[in-house]
């Protein structure tokens, strides 16, 4: 059995009831940055989070292969130089425990962990109107009231977990991604299958390879990808980058994804053929996601400048693969432009399909119909017969995490039962009809996707603790962002959406890997600098759109 922490085998402690000024759901990134900043105002506050330890994605996420696509010296805390210095990474793109260590570093420097209750997992969240608070009630049935409600359950929390019928009648280990168990998983010699080649899956095939007897990956959506450069980092190096701490903590706050890059080398039709592969080779060569978000902003927009950049990267991947034309097919993507779906960071994944005993199983040509318990049936009939089964088929992403929690607001209203039907918010900050309700990482913001998480992370906290800040001192004890200025906000989101080529592709960007979920980008596509500088604009004239009584 494994010893991983999950929803279902969770047992909390049950204290007393008691009354919280604030209750923070998760320990992630923006869970124990929200804890801080509430603590620092005086509030009685407390986080509730389901795993056993800190780190949100960095604990859940501990597949082989898991580490960071945003370099350490961005993915990072920004309200205390001290801090940022008091840590020096290994490495441009640590690994998952080395992040998890960095969290748990944090979260004991600012002594947090007194005020984090671990090991509980929220049920259920009830707006009692008669009192202007809420009633939340954990998995074991604890119950909390608390005048604000501070959801930080992640962008990518919510694995899909149950995908085909007859899971559970394997006769091996099934493992999924988000959800990977605590103690050492042996793949040594055995035969192992892998579904899924998003970002996670791509780390877990090119991780596992050298180990596994044999390998089968189901591929239904080719990616494109960019070779990661992930030098050491000296102590001299860390010193260097600690001297640029206020210089990098601007630079992040306004580009386009909240990076220290951005698209400066001027536009597409200035320049000449050669200039602009001289670019892409350049931002290539850095081996970052600089390529997708720091050479031609027109590839979102421009269908012809999609293409072209697209060849630059399938001609990449031809040469890796040897011009294989089978790998090719499998492989490279050809219905969809380079940027439009998450570019993932990789390691010699491509190399891996070179390898004799790994075999590419195109799900295009024959769908996944069911598990059995030999292994993998498709749909042309066939049984791949395995040991293990990965899954690596993604998350419910923006909308999945707190759609899983029976949040209710004015009326009774549920919040599932509307995001079932449309997603839709006030910023990614609030949602009307759930009054002292606060989200970070929620859809329609650029922190769902498309951003350096902690850079949107840390902003949305800010804007939410000065906001609460605000109402205590103007004597209002209740915050809701009103219907007209949710509608005027979904507007604007949709209309600079329908400008660019994502919402023409099925990802999960666009919701498309959840069976029924409403089509919407779940990600403001406006740049975050844009996003950032509204939000300012809004504190600056006492929240406007936001009804406080």
């Amino acid at each position: 059995m494994s010893t991983q922490d999950t929803p279902q085998s969770v047992i909390s402690p049950q204290p007393q009831a008691e009354h919280l000024d604030a209750l923070v759901i998760g320990a992630g990134v923006a869970g124990l940055y929200q804890l801080h900043r509430l603590r620092e105002m005086g509030l009685k506050v407390r986080a509730y989070e389901t795993g056993s330890g800190v780190g949100g994605t960095w604990y859940w996420n501990r597949y082989p292969g898991a580490r960071f696509d945003s370099q350490a010296e961005i993915y990072q805390y920004w309200f205390s130089e001290e801090l940022y210095k008091s840590w020096q990474p290994s490495e441009r793109f640590p690994a998952q425990p080395e992040t998890e260590r960095w969290l748990n570093h944090v979260a004991d420097t600012l002594d947090l962990k007194k005020d984090i209750q671990f090991g509980t997992r929220i049920a259920s969240a009830h707006f009692d109107e008669a009192a202007d608070l809420w009633r939340i009630t954990t998995a074991a049935g604890e119950t909390i009231t608390a005048q604000y409600l501070l959801a930080c359950c992640g962008m990518l929390s919510a694995p899909i977990v149950d995908r085909f019928p007859g899971q559970s009648s394997f006769k091996g280990e099934v493992l999924i991604t988000g959800l990977w168990p605590k103690e050492p998983v042996d793949l040594k010699g055995k035969r192992v299958a892998v579904v899924g080649t998003g970002a996670t899956g791509i780390q877990v095939i090119q991780t596992i390879a050298p180990e596994v007897g044999s390998m089968k990956v189901f591929v239904r959506t080719p990616q494109y990808i960019i070779p990661m450069q992930n030098p050491k980092y000296s102590a001299q190096d860390w010193q260097k980058w600690g001297e640029r701490f206020h210089e990098t903590k601007q630079r992040v706050r306004s580009t386009f994804a909240g990076f220290d890059y951005d698209f400066d080398a001027g536009p597409w039709d200035e320049k000449t053929p050669e200039e602009r592969t001289a670019i892409l080779e350049r931002n290539w060569n850095d081996g970052s996601l600089a390529l997708w978000l720091a050479s031609f902003p027109e590839m979102f927009f421009d269908e012809a400048v999609s293409e072209e950049v697209s060849k630059f990267v399938r001609a990449k991947m031809r040469d890796r693969l040897q011009h294989r034309a089978d790998l090719c097919e499998l492989l490279i993507p050809q219905d969809y432009g380079f940027g439009t779906h998450r570019v993932p960071l990789e390691n010699k994944y491509l190399e891996v399909f070179l390898q004799p005993n790994v075999e590419g199983v195109d799900c295009r040509k024959a769908p996944i119909e069911r598990i059995v318990p030999e292994g993998i049936q498709t749909a042309d009939g066939k049984v791949h017969e395995v040991d293990v089964i990965i899954l690596a088929l993604g998350f419910d992403a923006g909308s999945g995490a707190l759609s899983r929690i029976d949040i209710r607001g004015r009326g009774g209203r549920s919040l599932k039962e509307q995001w079932s039907r449309e997603i839709r918010s006030s910023m990614g900050l609030q949602v009307h009809g759930y009054p002292n309700l606060f989200t970070t990482g929620a859809p329609l913001a650029p922190s769902a996707a498309l951003c350096n998480m902690t850079t949107c992370l840390q902003q949305q906290v800010d804007w939410i603790t000065d906001c609460i800040a605000y109402a205590r001192k103007h004597g209002k004890q209740v915050v809701e962002a009103t219907q007209d200025f949710e509608d005027a906000w979904v507007q604007h989101h949709d209309e600079t959406a329908a400008a660019t080529l994502v919402v023409k592709t099925d990802s999960w960007y666009m919701g498309s890997n959840v069976e029924g979920k409403p089509r919407r980008l779940i990600s403001y596509i406006g740049g975050v600098g844009n996003y950032n500088r509204q939000c300012d604009e809004l504190a600056s004239k006492g929240y406007p759109g936001f009804a406080m009584r």
